[in-house]
């Protein structure tokens, strides 16, 4: 009897160990079903976030742009002189930028894209204003300005190449002739007194004054 019991107690023991294993192999199975069945999901997923999601863009290269400017006839650098950059790129306005040199004469830029056409503008007191164009195809591009003393305006009637303006820089009113003088308003000469007889005298003929030799 005791041993039927024992028997018994293995028995179930044996059950409860295959139930728990044969549970255990459906929860594996049913798991590697869900990640089988998942990644096609999640990969819709992805794939419609980048379908409907910004495209990413690399940004464009820049050149360095540095502008020295300096007298042409002392050859010390110009400082506070206003450089302003004009960039267009395949016909398109890009905008400008104005700075001021450094007490060096230096005026640097990192903004403007490859291949730009660059027009770079130079005013400062007292010289005459400088304005050139230039290609920038490379990352970096030094450009030296030589700034001149004002020049005189170019005349079809007159030769003014290399002459420096009559006029002193800084603004000034235009010269204009001073206004003549009003003439002295007439005045009237008293006329011959009447005769006692009640006639009036004939007027005397004035003879010119001779000329003086």
């Amino acid at each position: 009897m005791r041993q039927r019991k024992m028997f018994a107690m293995r028995l179930r023991s044996v059950r409860s160990t295959l139930l728990l294993s044969t549970l255990l192999a459906c929860l594996a199975c049913l798991a590697s079903l869900l990640a089988c069945v998942a990644p096609p999901s999640l990969y819709a997923q992805e794939e419609g976030s980048r379908r409907h999601g910004r495209k990413y863009k690399a940004p464009p290269d820049l050149t360095h742009i540095e502008v020295y400017v300096i007298k042409q006839a002392t050859g010390k650098p110009v400082a506070n002189a206003a450089v302003v950059f004009r960039a267009t790129r395949l016909g398109k306005d890009d905008g400008n930028l104005e700075m001021k040199t450094d007490p060096d004469g230096k005026a640097a830029i990192d903004v403007i894209e490859r291949g730009s056409n660059v027009q770079v503008q130079v005013i400062a007191n007292g010289l005459a204003t400088f304005a050139e164009s230039y290609q920038v195809d490379e990352p970096s591009r030094e450009i030296h300005i030589e700034l001149v003393r004002p020049q005189k305006q170019v005349s079809a009637y007159e030769d003014n190449a290399g002459k420096e303006s009559e006029r002193k820089p800084g603004v000034q009113e235009p010269r204009t002739p001073p206004k003549p003088k009003p003439a002295p308003p007439a005045t009237l000469q008293p006329g011959p007194k009447p005769d006692p007889n009640g006639q009036t005298p004939a007027p005397q003929p004035t003879n010119p004054p001779a000329p003086q030799p």
